[in-house]
């Protein structure tokens, strides 16, 4: 109403509660709505006033006229564009101009669409790229298998280990 949250209200009625106290605050409160009840009624009063005094004036009338005025087709101007030829009928030179706008429109949409597919196939060729790169990458994080040796090379490394160090046999004597 006044701007007032309601905190605000809140604390207004504190302070009321303990400036006019618990007994007179219901009187108070009274008092108020009917003084809020009567500027109310007089605002409505003096509104209605207003209009009754607009009303004889003729201030309707001449508002009525203005809008009148305002309106070209009430006063017949929609008939003297026709006589004029100023009406939104095509004549042959709109007719050029549509059939021009519609040629451009069509070269512009061919041309949208084929960037669209070169587009698509661009994204398709990535695409299938990237999936051949993580086929190779699986591929490379196998662990390689280890060579075997054949078994001819395996059975001559072992008679190697079999046979004694020298410098072994040099250290069992001293």
């Amino acid at each position: 109403m006044f701007g007032l949250g309601a905190s605000e209200m809140i604390l207004l009625g504190v302070v009321a509660l303990i400036v006019i106290g618990p007994k007179d605050l219901p009187n108070l409160f009274r008092s108020v709505g009917q003084f809020t009840g009567k500027a109310k009624a007089m605002a409505a009063e003096f509104s209605r006033a207003m209009e009754a005094a607009a009303d004889d004036s003729g201030v309707k009338d001449i508002s009525k006229s203005i809008k009148a005025a305002a309106n070209p087709s009430s006063f017949g101007l929609d008939k003297a564009r026709e006589a004029a030829g100023l009406t939104s009928k095509s004549g042959p030179a709109t007719a050029k101009l549509s059939a021009e706008r519609q040629a451009a429109k069509d070269k512009i949409s061919a041309a949208t669409a084929k960037v669209a597919e070169e587009r698509r196939a661009r994204e398709a060729a990535v695409e299938m790229q990237a999936e051949m790169d993580d086929d190779i990458a699986d591929t490379m994080d196998e662990p390689a298998p280890t060579p075997q040796k054949p078994p001819r090379a395996k059975a001559l490394q072992d008679d190697v280990d079999a046979t004694p160090d020298p410098k072994s046999k040099d250290e069992a004597k001293a």
